[in-house]
């Protein structure tokens, strides 16, 4: 199924660029922005105009589907991003702490 653009958890940004950003907020949207899950536990229907101000600008469509997206791999290929994002977290944080602890700058310094 392709993404849901009524769905309430559907978002969509169009930048200067003229990129444009589709996902979904609960990220149940594992194949964004080409398809939402068939039985997506998150849908919910959006409000329909309620005295809403609309913009000007219209993002471009959303892009046609992939072919060999229901065999797995763009799933798994973000799941392995994932995995490597995750993996540099903790040498990220060592730094970090690393720095904490170092020598103190001349500004931290208490005066005597």
């Amino acid at each position: 199924m392709s993404m849901r653009t009524e769905c309430k958890h559907f978002e969509s940004r169009t930048y200067a660029t003229g990129d444009a950003v589709r996902k979904c907020n609960l990220d149940l949207a594992p194949d964004a922005p080409w398809r939402c899950p068939e039985p997506c536990d998150g849908f919910e229907r959006r409000l329909v105009d309620v005295a809403w101000a609309h913009g000007s600008v219209v993002p471009p469509p959303t892009p046609p589907d992939v072919p060999g997206l229901d065999d797995g791999s763009a799933a798994a290929v973000l799941d392995a991003a994932e995995e490597i994002i995750n993996a540099m977290g903790a040498s990220i944080l060592e730094e970090v702490d690393k720095e904490k602890n170092a020598k103190p700058r001349w500004w931290r310094r208490k005066k005597s």
